[in-house]
């Protein structure tokens, strides 16, 4: 869990603050330099000083740094405070961290020549070992903040590196997700146009061939062979033409908007759904009708394709199983979600067994539990029922 920080001009108050606090709290008790012979204005003002350049030490580290410079050669004559001694130190961490690069070595050159100077003069006028102990206090106090706040600027420059580097990785990482997707979508794509489309082109043709050969045999348009013929060719054109769209899915790359001919089908071509299948079932005694409850208003994209092909793949079924009777569609339409119900003739028996059995109630599970939703379907009361309830938020459990 990352800990809170302080936004930077907050802090810097901050610092400032706890300068004057400490320098006062010094000064009352008369922890300075001379102490009994310097005055107490004397050393308030290099202090003042020292924690209003506290504000700028971010903003203008050129400044800061040289008259806090000036400042603390003041406190040095007029009596050297500690809280004084530790803000200059601080002003010359942030020059380095804040200010160019230029600024590092300036301080640096500066810093070491005060040292050398001043351990020098001790030296000669104090001797050797006095000279030592100026060269150490000068030291902490004129190289030691240069030489962190060069560190600390070095390791934020490689977090910084490193940062920028991640994030290019994890681009290219995407780059290379998506061109991926993109060639396996296209590797799809070809292989339904050359393989599916093809046999469903096949069929269509072949379809159309047999109405010919019915016609000029002038069987009557209620022969049930006529209509079987129709019905086939009918669902491989509309095959054809939903399996064209998928196509034209797979190949839109997502780089831009995908071409309206290729738009996912809604619930708006329900009705549309049901004039075939009433047409396809009318030889074998089965109607339908469609009932809605509730304001249809906005239904999300995958929600109207979830429940288009729930509904679609329902009417196939009862086409395929249901006996003769009445097939009711009911779509309800609530605030919160659209809930699916489609009841069917049940016919008992083992059935036909046909290819893909089950796997279209497998698709229509998978739909309803993408989108958060429910799913189930079985014998109900001497109907074949399918409930659905989809969420109208449209949110998906996972996604590529």
């Amino acid at each position: 869990m990352p800990r809170p920080s302080l936004p930077p001009h907050l802090l810097d108050r901050l610092i400032a603050l706890c300068g004057l606090v400490g320098g006062a709290v010094l000064i009352a008790f008369g922890v300075y330099d001379r102490a009994d012979r310097v005055p107490l204005w004397a050393v308030l003002p290099p202090m003042l000083v020292m924690a209003g350049l506290e504000l700028v030490r971010r903003t203008r580290p050129v400044l800061a740094v040289s008259v806090g410079g000036l400042a603390f050669v003041a406190s040095l004559f007029a009596g050297s405070l500690l809280a004084t001694l530790i803000m200059y130190t601080d002003l010359l961490y942030a020059a380095v961290i804040y200010g160019n690069r230029r600024m590092s070595r300036v301080l640096h050159l500066t810093g070491g020549s005060t040292v050398l100077v001043l351990a020098t003069l001790t030296a000669v006028y104090q001797g050797t070992s006095a000279g030592l102990l100026v060269a150490v206090v000068s030291s902490l106090v004129f190289l030691a903040p240069v030489w962190t706040g060069d560190v600390v600027r070095k390791h934020r420059q490689e977090a910084e590196a490193e940062r920028l580097r991640a994030e290019q990785t994890a681009l290219l990482s995407e780059m290379d997700r998506r061109e991926a997707v993109v060639a396996e979508r296209a590797r799809m794509a070809r292989e339904l146009h050359d393989v599916v489309a093809n046999h469903l082109s096949a069929i269509a043709i072949h379809a159309t061939g047999a109405q010919s050969v019915a016609r000029r045999r002038r069987l009557a348009a209620d022969d049930p062979l006529v209509e079987v013929l129709a019905v086939i060719r009918e669902n491989s054109v509309q095959g054809l033409a939903e399996m064209r769209r998928m196509i034209g899915l797979l190949r839109d790359s997502g780089g831009g908007e995908a071409d309206e001919s290729y738009a996912a089908p809604d619930l708006a071509a329900v009705d549309a759904l049901l004039a075939k299948a009433r047409a396809a079932g009318h030889a074998v005694g089965l109607d339908f009708e469609l009932t809605e409850q509730g304001e249809r208003g906005d239904v999300p994209v995958p929600v109207g394709l979830a429940a288009y092909r729930i509904v679609q793949e329902s009417l196939t079924n009862a086409l395929k199983h249901a006996g003769p009777g009445l097939v009711s569609l009911r779509l309800e339409f609530g605030p919160a979600e659209l809930a699916i119900a489609v009841d069917s003739p049940y016919r008992g028996g083992a059935g036909r067994a046909l290819p893909g059995a089950r796997a279209g109630l497998v698709g229509m599970a998978e739909r309803a539990g993408l989108l958060g939703g429910s799913f189930e379907a079985g014998p109900r009361d001497g109907y074949w029922s399918v409930r659905a309830v989809l969420p109208r938020d449209g949110r998906t459990e996972g996604r590529e």
